[in-house]
């Protein structure tokens, strides 16, 4: 079935025309501006009725803008709200109705030296009149801090301006000339108007509870419990969940979820009176349904035999189930709901070069669907595609910068560790260069350690590429996605296996004759960079020079930091105990490294805190070897701020030429 795809919505099209060219022949501006700027949109919704978006987009510097968009095509963009990253981010924007949003925005306080993240949501009227908070009303006299105001659990009909949103409550610390004061403490779900601020209390606050799941029709129906260390507060990585009969108020116990094990609550269907939740078969999440009638009836709705299964597609306001998502080598989807397996069957074969298909929201009718679709070599454009008359019409380009850049195809292969386990791996060429030989190369091992890579446009593995490296980016035992006897101990505990696989993945490329010896780099970022350094601590000349950008550098840091936080046991399970804390640290390794060092990191980086670069950075220059550091002021672990990711892939560039005598 053809399609007429066009840009249709011209007033979007000319938003985004400042930033691409004209013709393929036009002079480009250097790779860092083409690559190092912010996706041009970020967060995408539709409205219920169909009629427009909301889309969040770069503004001057490290800002970023809510923009309102007509879909007839009829006004320019108009903003609806801004920020200007200096003391919050906007995260995301949806509709409540056709005429009402609810934005989040989120920061980092310093509470003397520690930083303490925060969120709020916003509604306004989508010309940006008539803000309101949402969440309850600060006091002076607040007995602890509220970091995170609340969550929209239900957007409800939309055919007025309430949401039930899930709201933290903060007791008041009682003044000594006063009774009075509020009490109410912990996590309750209240029917809220986002306009008037009525509020229709239906769940009391609770201290125990850490969060709700309804069945999109307005009905709480479970409810978790994250136990924490009786000694301390702490989170304990055990949540026991808690479900309702329909109709009824009592609360049932449902299932408890720790390490990985049980049964993890992901989505309630309504219709069905079911709920959605992950459960391991054979060491690798798999998708059960489990009734809610009192029986608890479990059924294997899909599992892989190569993967964990991780999505549950849900579409109208997250109301609706549609289906369930992995990644094996590509990123796949199932759908058990027949209307939508046909929508996606159609669109794959009007958009043959863009795999990867999305539907992000609909319209309250399920008529008009906001869709994302991109590929390895196209980071996506976003399209509005109306059922009934079968027409698909594109909207806005993710990174117009890039339109007539030529990008790199990714390549999925496997190689041999040294045990003889094949790792799987992502291979990007410099365009034009699929089979040339004895190129400069750089491995990327990805960030978490508990994380993977998969097959899609990656924006700074394609400037390397664009740059004339081909790139390699293994998904190193320790990974997460592949079950659990490919994740392991994890890339801490296990960090001789990861390191292992990641320096492996260079030897095959030196093995093979794609890569030069002698003009081999590796870089990443957070663990990624964790991995580079570790890496030439065992290897010391097998890479001639180390970027790594919010790295990890030391395991008893990383512990010592996460004592101020809640999540503190976790880590300390995380990272263990034992001789690794020392072998597997990079600062405490470092006279083993005989290879150039350029770190990167931002000063309000609450994953990885910005000493592990300083403490790196000084221990290596006391040893007279070469490194520097590169600090972002105000910039936390992402570097969200496309000056400094320009500066950044400036230097990076400039460094790797200059190290790997490169042109």
């Amino acid at each position: 079935m053809r399609f007429k795809i066009l840009c249709i919505v011209a007033s979007l099209c000319l938003h985004q025309s400042a930033f691409s060219t004209n013709s393929n022949n036009a002079k480009l501006p250097h790779a860092s501006i083409l690559f190092g700027a912010r996706e041009t949109v970020q967060q995408i919704d539709i409205s219920p009725d169909g009629k427009r978006i909301v889309y969040l987009s770069p503004d001057a510097g490290r800002g970023t803008v809510a923009l309102i968009a007509e879909l007839d095509g009829s006004v320019p963009p108009r903003a609806a709200m801004t920020s200007n990253g200096a003391f919050a981010d906007l995260r995301w924007c949806k509709f409540v109705n056709s005429k009402r949003l609810i934005c989040q925005i989120r920061g980092m306080q310093d509470d003397d030296g520690v930083l303490i993240p925060f969120s709020r949501l916003l509604a306004l009227d989508i010309d940006g009149g008539n803000v309101t908070t949402l969440g309850q009303e600060a006091s002076r006299y607040d007995a602890r801090i509220r970091q995170f105001d609340g969550k929209v659990l239900d957007w409800l009909s939309g055919d007025n301006d309430s949401v039930l949103m899930m709201r933290d409550y903060v007791p008041e610390l009682r003044r000594f000339d006063s009774k009075i004061g509020r009490t109410t403490d912990g996590k309750g779900v209240d029917e809220i108007n986002t306009r008037t601020l009525e509020v229709t209390r239906r769940e009391s606050a609770n201290k125990n509870a850490s969060y709700f799941l309804t069945d999109g029709r307005g009905t709480v129906r479970i409810k978790a419990h994250e136990k924490k260390e009786n000694h301390t507060g702490n989170l304990s990585g055990r949540t026991t969940f808690y479900y309702r009969l329909l109709g009824s108020k009592d609360w049932i116990p449902f299932s408890t979820w720790e390490d990985g094990v049980g049964l993890l609550p992901l989505h309630v269907d309504a219709e069905a009176n079911s709920a959605y939740v992950l459960k391991k078969v054979d060491g690798r999440l798999a998708l059960f349904r489990v009734s809610l009638d009192g029986q608890l009836r479990e059924e294997l709705v899909y599992k892989n035999d190569k993967v964990d299964v991780d999505h549950v597609l849900k579409i109208n306001r997250n109301g609706k189930s549609i289906g369930v998502s992995f990644a094996e080598e590509q990123r796949q989807a199932i759908y058990f709901d027949p209307k939508y397996s046909k929508i996606i069957s159609t669109l794959s074969e009007a958009l043959p070069q863009l795999p990867m298909i999305d539907i992000i929201e609909s319209s309250r009718d399920e008529n008009k669907l906001l869709i994302h679709a991109g590929s390895d070599s196209d980071p996506g454009r976003y399209y509005i595609y109306e059922v009934s008359s079968n027409a698909l019409r594109e909207i806005l380009l993710a990174r117009p910068a890039l339109e007539n850049v030529k990008t790199s195809s990714m390549q999925m292969v496997s190689y041999p560790a040294s045990d003889g386990t094949l790792i799987p791996a992502y291979l990007t060429f410099p365009p034009g260069k699929e089979n040339a030989k004895n190129l400069p190369a750089i491995v990327v091992p990805h960030g978490g350690p508990s994380s993977r890579d998969e097959w899609g446009f990656d924006w700074l593995s394609q400037f390397l590429a664009y740059q004339g490296f081909v790139v390699i980016q293994p998904n190193f035992r320790g990974s997460a996605g592949y079950g659990d006897s490919w994740k392991q101990q994890n890339g801490f505990k296990g960090w001789k296996t990861s390191i292992g696989d990641v320096t492996d993945a260079a030897h095959w490329l030196i093995q093979k004759g794609i890569a030069n010896p002698e003009k081999m780099a590796i870089l990443g970022w957070s663990y990624g960079g964790y991995a580079a350094l570790q890496a030439n601590v065992v290897q010391a000349n097998l890479f001639k020079a180390v970027v790594a950008i919010a790295p990890v550098t030391d395991l008893e840091l990383v512990k010592s930091e996460a004592r101020e936080y809640t999540s503190s046991s976790l880590v300390e399970r995380e990272i263990g105990e034992g001789m690794h804390l020392k072998e597997g640290s990079p600062l405490q390794n470092a006279e083993k490294i005989q290879t150039p060092v350029l770190m990167f990191h931002g000063d309000r980086d609450i994953n990885v805190g910005i000493q592990h670069s300083r403490k790196m950075d000084a221990r290596l220059r006391m040893l007279n070897k070469p490194s520097e550091l590169v600090q972002f002021r105000d910039l936390d672990h992402y570097l969200n701020d496309t000056s400094a990711r320009i500066q950044m892939l400036n230097k990076i560039d400039s460094f790797l030429k200059s190290n790997l005598s490169l042109k």
